[in-house]
C-alpha cells in the first residue's frame, strides 16, 4: 500500500526527481541542461514539469534565491519504497516473494546480487527460528 501522502510520479517525473535527487539543491537550467543530454525537449517543457511536480508534492522550490532551488519532497528510498509496495499491491497481489523471484528470473544478476539475495534469505530464515 502506498505510504500515506507520498504522491505517484509519472516516468518523466522520475526521470527529474533522478537529476534533482543527484544535484539538490538545483536550477531549472541544470535540471534541463541534463534532461536534453538524453533528448530533444523545451526549456518550457522542463519548467511546466517542474510546476506540475511542485504542485503534486514531488518537489519544494526555494524561492528566496535566484534563480529558484529545488528539492525532491521526498528521499529517494522513501520513493523506491513506497513505488515497490504498489508494484506488489496491485500487480503481486500482495507477494513480495513473487517480484523478487520474477525480478531475479528475468534480469542477469550479478553474482554479488544473487549473495546478497541468499544472505537475506538466510538471514529472514535465522530470524523466523528465533
Amino acid at each position: 500500500m502506498r505510504e500515506s501522502g507520498t504522491p505517484r510520479p509519472t516516468n518523466a517525473e522520475l526521470e527529474i526527481l533522478r537529476i534533482v535527487w543527484d544535484l539538490q539543491p538545483c536550477t531549472v537550467g541544470q535540471i534541463h541542461e541534463r534532461i536534453a543530454q538524453a533528448r530533444r525537449t523545451n526549456y518550457s517543457t522542463t519548467m511546466k514539469m517542474l510546476s506540475l511536480m511542485l504542485g503534486k508534492g514531488l518537489l519544494t522550490r526555494d524561492e528566496t534565491v535566484s534563480p529558484h532551488r529545488y528539492r525532491a519532497k521526498f528521499t529517494r528510498q522513501r520513493a523506491r519504497t513506497s513505488l515497490l509496495s504498489d508494484l506488489i499491491d496491485s500487480v503481486y497481489e500482495g507477494s513480495a516473494m513473487s517480484v523478487a523471484l520474477q525480478a531475479l528470473g528475468q534480469s542477469r544478476a550479478a553474482p554479488e546480487e544473487i549473495a546478497a539475495a541468499r544472505a537475506m534469505l538466510d538471514e529472514l530464515e535465522r530470524r523466523r527460528q528465533t
